[in-house]
This record gives structure tokens, C-alpha cells and sequence, in this order.
């Protein structure tokens, strides 16, 4: 299976690296800039579920001021 993992704004490409490694932070996830095959699935996983908290919960706050 091929992965389809492109930016499709290029100029957001930093913001989202950034965004990952806070998020990988915030649930003790050793994440680095280079590689980072040691990691387990579940480790991701949390890295990436945390991601998408913060983008509902970011969502919900808009929706909730307006």
C-alpha cells in the first residue's frame, strides 16, 4: 500500500511538525525530529490521538465564541 502522507499546503509543513512534536510532548512520547522507527504503535498512536483532541477541542472553542 502506498502512503499518501503529502502536505498539500507546503507552507504549513513547519507549523505541523511543530504541532506533533507538542502534542508528542504532552503525552510523554519521546518524539524526534529524525528518525523515529523505535517507537511502538500505541506511542504514535497517542501522539496522533492527542492531535486531533486538540483540534476538536480548538474547533468546539470557535463554534462556542461565536
Amino acid at each position: 500500500m502506498a502512503s499518501n502522507n503529502r502536505v498539500l499546503v507546503p507552507e504549513a509543513k513547519e507549523a505541523l511538525n511543530k504541532f506533533k512534536l507538542e502534542s508528542a510532548k504532552e503525552v510523554g512520547t519521546p518524539l524526534t525530529d529524525g528518525y523515529n522507527g523505535n517507537l511502538t504503535s500505541r506511542q504514535n498512536g497517542s501522539v496522533g490521538g492527542q492531535m486531533v483532541k486538540k483540534i476538536v477541542q480548538q474547533y468546539e472553542n470557535n463554534i462556542s465564541n461565536k
